[in-house]
C-alpha cells in the first residue's frame, strides 16, 4: 500500500548539507500497523510528509497504492491524496469556528462537493462525539479533539492513515481510545504510518522501524 524506495532529502544549511532523510526503505501493506521511532530531527516527520505527497524527496521513489506520487501533475496527486490517504497530526489542525460536525465534513467542502451530513454523523457517533456535533474546537477536550481530527481524516474512507505524534496531547487513556480506533481501522484493512517518540505506543503497532539521526556534510561548491 505504502512503498517508500531509498528516499532521501536534504536542505542547505550556511556551506553545510542536512541530511534530513537518510536513504530509506519503508513498506507498509494493507491491513499493517507500523511505527515510525527515532531521535529529534531523524527524519521521522519528513519521512510521513513524503509518503503522503506532500514533500518531494531529492532521490528515490514513493508510492502508494502503486501510483507513484511524485509521477503525477500537482492536480492528479491533490485529488489522489485526498481519495486515498488520510493525515493526523499532534496539533489537531481543526478550523477554530467551525463546529464538530462542519470539522469532519471539511474535506469535502475543500473539494467543493456537497457536504453529506449523515456521513459526518455515522463517524462523530463512531468516535463518540455525538453530543459533541454542534460544539467548537475550544469547547472540546484534548482527547475530543484528536478524536474529531481523525474521523475528519477518515471522511472519505482513505487506504491510508498517517499519523504524526497523534498521542503526544494525551494522557493515558485517551491515548488508549485513538490507538483503539487505529487497530480497527487496520482491522478493516487500512494501512496506518505512525510516527510517536513513545515506547509504549510503538508496542501497539505490528512493526516498529527505527530511523537513525541526521548528519551533516559539506556542500559542493
Amino acid at each position: 500500500m505504502v512503498a517508500l524506495e531509498r528516499v532521501t532529502k536534504t536542505y542547505p544549511k550556511g556551506n553545510l548539507r542536512i541530511t534530513a532523510l537518510a536513504p530509506l526503505d519503508v513498506t507498509v501493506r494493507p491491513g499493517e500497523f507500523v511505527a515510525l521511532q527515532g531521535p529529534s530531527g531523524s527524519g521521522k516527520t519528513t519521512c510521513l510528509l513524503i509518503a503522503g505527497g506532500l514533500l518531494r524527496p531529492d532521490s528515490g521513489k514513493a508510492s502508494v497504492d502503486g501510483r507513484d506520487l511524485y509521477a503525477m501533475s500537482r492536480n492528479q496527486l491533490a485529488s489522489f491524496r485526498s481519495g486515498n490517504i488520510g493525515f493526523v497530526f499532534q496539533q489537531y489542525h481543526l478550523i477554530p469556528y467551525l463546529t464538530v460536525l462542519e470539522n469532519i465534513l471539511a474535506p469535502e467542502a475543500a473539494q467543493g462537493e456537497a457536504k453529506d451530513p449523515g456521513r459526518g454523523r455515522a463517524l462523530a457517533e463512531q468516535f463518540g462525539l455525538e453530543h459533541r456535533l454542534d460544539h467548537t474546537p475550544g469547547e472540546l477536550s484534548a482527547g475530543e479533539k484528536q478524536r474529531t481530527a481523525l474521523a475528519r481524516a477518515l471522511l472519505f474512507n482513505p487506504k491510508v492513515l498517517l499519523a504524526d505524534e497523534i498521542t503526544g496531547n494525551l494522557d493515558h487513556e485517551n491515548a488508549q481510545i485513538v490507538l483503539g480506533f487505529l487497530r480497527e481501522y487496520v482491522g478493516s484493512g487500512g494501512a496506518v504510518l505512525l510516527v510517536t517518540h513513545d515506547r509504549e505506543v510503538a508496542s501497539q503497532a505490528g512493526r516498529v522501524q527505527y530511523l537513525a539521526c541526521c548528519t551533516e556534510t559539506e556542500a559542493a561548491r
